[in-house]
């Protein structure tokens, strides 16, 4: 195969229960000249067999193989072997629709102002199966800078493409951050003000949410999401000073909602009332704030709610992924 146009980097740790799904949107997809690079980060389960049968059918597939050392570190050892000048990102428990590569790299050779392109996304349960909930990834401000202290908007670590030269510009992922990698590395790439982030507003990725990954540590995704904030306030701290409290708000309001998820009612109510404090407009003006609010006043409820549509029945024995900037 000649240069592809883009490759897809896919970190997989312990996930050979999803990795073939991935792989399989892969093949699907419209536009055939991409490369796939899984990132196999000190699995013991069956990610590499399962991985090596796609490098052997395919030869746009390859595998590399590396210690365990996080998310941020596989992404960046597969962006090292990259060849293409547009960098896609996939967890390898998530997948594409057909046309995402296609939409996606067609725009970034249409606009040379947009650095960074991702859509709407699905989100899906542990069966595959679709649930109620989507992700729109429609930012809450016009700058994209103050929009992302508020809130992740390209949603989740599965859903951008990107050009390679941002990398060179901002720097790889952070592998001193636990979680939140992702949107520091947006913040970073907005606070240049060179680059644009497209939305596609047609759903073409398939966000998985798995009933085991609900007892994910909500304190230390706070700790990493404030580190991640007070970064990006050092770095446009004049920019960023009046936008600042309702970051904390925003970022809270989101702590409460995974708080909820996780089954944590308790903290769940503490967050919120955190949120409220910091700047309680965001409940006036936000409809998916107000949402949460209402959710965490009925939590008994809103928690039923909550695990039966993500289908808890279904639950794999495979170690969730944290649910880290997804804006639920």
């Amino acid at each position: 195969m000649s240069k592809p146009k883009v490759s897809v980097i896919i970190p997989a740790y312990n996930v050979g229960a999803y990795l073939e799904e991935a792989l399989i949107s892969l093949e699907q997809q419209s536009l055939r000249a991409f490369e796939a690079i899984v990132v196999n980060d000190g699995s013991t389960d069956r990610t590499v067999e399962i991985a090596e049968q796609f490098c052997q059918r395919d030869s746009r597939f390859q595998l590399i193989t590396k210690p365990n050392g996080g998310l941020s570190s596989a992404r960046n050892a597969g962006i090292h072997k990259a060849q293409a000048d547009y960098i896609a990102l996939l967890d390898a428990d998530d997948r594409y629709e057909p046309d995402k590569l296609t939409n996606h790299v067609e725009r970034l050779d249409r606009d040379p102002s947009v650095g960074i392109v991702y859509s709407a996304s699905h989100i899906i349960r542990d069966d595959g199966q679709r649930s109620w909930m989507s992700l729109s990834g429609k930012p809450i401000a016009a700058d994209p800078l103050v929009s992302l202290m508020y809130k992740n908007f390209v949603g989740h670590g599965s859903n951008a493409v990107f050009r390679r030269v941002l990398i060179d510009e901002v720097g790889e992922f952070d592998e001193a951050l636990r979680s939140c990698e992702d949107i520091d590395f947006w913040l970073r790439v907005a606070a240049t003000g060179r680059w644009r982030f497209y939305r596609e507003p047609r759903p073409l990725c398939c966000y998985r949410v798995r009933p085991s990954g609900l007892s994910f540590n909500v304190a230390e995704m706070q700790r990493s999401q404030e580190q991640v904030l007070q970064a990006a306030y050092q770095r446009s701290r004049e920019q960023l000073e009046p936008y600042l409290p309702t970051a904390y708000a925003y970022m809270y309001r989101f702590l409460a909602r995974l708080a909820l998820t996780g089954g944590d009612t308790q903290q769940a109510q503490q967050l919120i009332q955190q949120a409220w404090k910091s700047d309680r407009s965001i409940f006036y003006t936000d409809p998916r704030s107000l949402l949460t609010l209402i959710a965490v006043k009925l939590s008994p409820l809103s928690k039923q709610l909550i695990r039966r549509s993500l289908d808890v029945s279904h639950n794999r024995s495979t170690p969730a992924k944290t649910i880290q900037s997804k804006s639920l």
